[in-house]
């Protein structure tokens, strides 16, 4: 049975690892077990890790749920300098999505449902209380 889930980046230099973390996350890391290794829980049972090391070529994308991926896009390039990166859409998918790096050539993004009912539906289903 699998009921939590963790992925993990490696960053060159972990102390501007936590803070583009910090940043791109808005808080602080829920774990911080040693030295070089900070780990969030983004919703609850799924972790994202990173950990000082040299970063694996390619890796991700780990796309983020968001409910503004406008906002969340202009936010990321004012305050973390992350390339201006396009949002995709496709008619038979449910959503819209982007990619982008972090400084050291990890992959991530953000996703937001077309549907805002079911955006919401989703959010609470997921979150539950937490959503609302």
């Amino acid at each position: 049975m699998i009921f939590e889930m963790t992925t993990q980046f490696r960053v060159s230099n972990f102390q501007e690892g936590l803070q583009w973390y910090r940043t791109l996350l808005n808080r602080e890391p829920d774990f911080t077990p040693h030295e070089g290794f900070a780990e969030w829980e983004l919703i609850p049972g799924c972790w994202l890790q990173i950990a000082e090391g040299t970063p694996t070529e390619g890796s991700g994308p780990l796309r983020l749920g968001v409910t503004d991926m406008e906002a969340e896009r202009e936010r990321m390039a004012r305050v973390l300098g992350t390339n201006w990166f396009e949002i995709f859409s496709r008619s038979e998918v449910p959503v819209k999505w982007g990619t982008f790096t972090d400084p050291w050539g990890n992959r991530l993004g953000f996703f937001e449902y077309q549907n805002k009912t079911e955006e919401k539906a989703r959010i609470a289903e997921v979150l539950g209380e937490m959503g609302v």
